[in-house]
């Protein structure tokens, strides 16, 4: 293993990226676990507003831990029992509203769900994951009131710059759509973290690179990295097993994540660098279910190289 310092400024660990757990320590003074809560929502790219069916890599945004059949409540409650019994008794909790389109219901119905989950004396922020074309001016304004009484972050999935491949995988989300929702958001002062999916069906490696180039110039505060997952039941498994693409190797992901970090802020959180799905749906790429030996392989090839986030940053 390879012990030199890291030249990385926002580190304590010697990593060469900057990692949520460096994030939260610096800004809460602790460990902050996500708790993830389902609610029932929809999308319009499910329910026939924009489309049907989803987008083709989706199945349904659930959590490991999710529990529809439970109120808010109950689920978080369940999951700050399953936070304290893994790490402890006092702990500090997202509340991370994940399937599906979190801001996609009347503006009174999302209110009562955020505000449920500020009741719990644990949570010390919020995170709702969405779409950029579900943010009407009404949702914009329940986000800026949100985010004055707790630790907002809007997760939105981008996945890629590249229209032709947006069209291809049936997001109904346009690149430029997109970017007008992005702007509201960040004209608002909230925090936004951004979805990016390496290895999607027809884009080539010099296209993942180009998708991190045009995401440095937004200088997201946050930004989630994975490879694609044929997750079983969704479309692009149909499409996987009768060969219509390939998927990358481990050596490469690792290879291409290394060059990505080095063209995005150094400030920009990596809230995370590779997937950790559901190994009872996971079809392939099988070594995505090695979680460690990607971390690990990421920061062996950054030390190698003598690299880090930001290092060709401009």
């Amino acid at each position: 293993m390879d012990n030199r310092r890291s030249p990385f400024a926002y580190t304590n660990d010697n990593k060469r990226y900057h990692t949520l757990n460096y994030h939260n320590l610096a800004k809460f003074g602790r460990k902050v676990y996500k708790a993830v809560l389902e609610c029932g929502f929809t999308c319009p790219n499910i329910d026939g507003t924009k489309g049907t069916g989803g987008c083709a890599f989706c199945d349904g945004g659930s959590g490991y831990f999710t529990r529809p059949e439970m109120s808010l409540s109950g689920q978080l409650s369940a999951e700050i029992a399953r936070l304290r019994e893994k790490h402890g008794s006092d702990i500090a909790v997202n509340a991370y509203f994940q399937a599906n389109t979190n801001t996609y219901a009347p503006v009174k119905q999302l209110r009562a769900l955020y505000e449920e989950a500020l009741r719990f004396p644990e949570v010390v922020g919020v995170s709702v994951g969405t779409r950029a074309d579900c943010l009407p001016p009404e949702v914009l304004d329940l986000l800026s009131e949100l985010n004055k009484v707790t630790s907002l972050t809007v997760e939105l999935g981008m996945q890629t710059v590249h229209d032709e491949t947006i069209e291809k995988l049936n997001i109904r989300c346009s690149h430029r759509e997109f970017l007008k929702g992005y702007a509201s958001l960040k004209e608002r002062g909230i925090r936004v973290c951004l979805h990016i999916i390496n290895g999607l069906p027809g884009e080539s490696r010099e296209m993942m690179l180009e998708t991190a180039r045009e995401t440095a110039q937004l200088s997201p505060d946050a930004i989630k990295l994975q490879m694609l997952h044929i997750i079983r039941g969704t479309r692009i498994a149909e499409a996987y097993s009768h060969g219509e693409f390939g998927l990358m190797s481990r050596d490469e992901y690792i290879a291409l994540i290394t060059e990505q970090l080095e063209l995005l802020p150094p400030e920009t959180v990596i809230e995370r660098i590779t997937g950790d799905g559901d190994k009872s749906k996971l079809i392939a790429p099988a070594w995505t279910a090695d979680k460690l030996a990607v971390l690990g392989g990421i920061d062996k090839k950054l030390a190698e190289l003598d690299t880090w986030q930001g290092k060709r940053y401009i």
